[in-house]
């Protein structure tokens, strides 16, 4: 095949040896079976801002540690300097969730760095040599079903204890290979503890798992468990061989609006105060 024009650099500085061709085209990536050191990797491109369908929305960049206030401030306009630090951003928090959750047990494909925009991994594999199909291509019976959501649960709850949620999880990306469930695509991974939508994050994720395999074992659709691993979380009792039973008691507290909307109120003015602030520091 013709070499893709982003790959280009990366075959003159002998970082790959051959592009073989293309594994898939996602939302926000491109994916390329390449041959590196004579071993079958992935080499993931990634699409132009412009190109993308998926949105690097504010929800999924908060908490996330830029270099400058003048990054920051950028982001915030949209200049082109702005988007070039977006992107880079969006690339290298992939490459750190990565190295971050197999450091901490998880499965997660084996990165080999980011290079302008080009990240290099492992390929997973099928165990004879070929991609492994993603989650939502494979069959399960009821007991492979609960046993592989059981095995994702905890890799969710592995994935928390390291302080980061997916934030996109579905049977759309997430592999099968003989051993198991293997999670990819993370640039939009949040950090739990400073992301205020990480708990509605988790829970989406853990839903999307519930959802899918209650296809085939109906009994999973009534779990809880992405509730119950959050209120653990929230707790500081949360650990990678936490027990869990997917079934939590619901607050029926009724939720104090006055309060709720002033704390709004107060975090509106203080947002325009900083923008005014920012205002006469750029005049300036």
């Amino acid at each position: 095949m013709k070499t893709p024009k982003r790959l280009e650099p990366l075959l003159q500085d002998g970082l790959i040896d051959e592009v073989i061709g293309q594994l898939k085209s996602g939302k926000e990536a491109t994916v390329y079976l390449v041959k590196s050191s004579g071993v079958l990797r992935c080499a993931k491109v990634y699409k132009d801002v412009h190109q993308r369908s998926f949105r690097q929305a504010t929800a999924y960049r908060e908490g996330r540690k830029v270099k400058s206030s003048r990054a920051a401030r950028a982001m915030e306009k949209g200049s082109r300097f702005g988007k070039q630090e977006l992107e880079e951003a969006w690339q290298n928090a992939e490459v750190s969730a990565l190295y971050r959750l197999a450091a901490a047990g998880v499965r997660v494909p084996v990165p080999y760095g980011c290079f302008d925009g080009v990240l290099l991994m492992e390929m997973v594999n099928d165990g004879e040599g070929h991609p492994a199909p993603r989650l939502s291509e494979v069959d399960f019976t009821p007991d492979e079903a609960r046993d592989c959501h059981q095995r994702l649960v905890r890799e969710v709850v592995r994935m928390l204890c390291a302080g980061l949620v997916h934030g996109d999880l579905s049977e759309y990306n997430i592999l099968v290979d003989p051993m198991g469930p293997v999670i990819i695509d993370l640039p939009q991974a949040v950090d739990a503890a400073g992301n205020n939508h990480a708990r509605p994050m988790l829970e989406r994720d853990v839903d999307n798992l519930r959802l899918f395999f209650g296809q085939f074992a109906p009994e999973l659709l009534d779990s809880r468990y992405g509730k119950e691993i959050w209120q653990l979380y929230e707790a500081g009792e949360l650990t990678p061989d936490s027990e869990l039973t997917g079934v939590v008691e619901e607050d029926e507290t009724p939720a104090d609006l006055d309060s709720l909307l002033r704390e709004i109120m107060d975090v509106r003015e203080e947002e325009e105060r900083r923008r005014e602030r920012e205002a006469a520091q750029d005049e300036d």
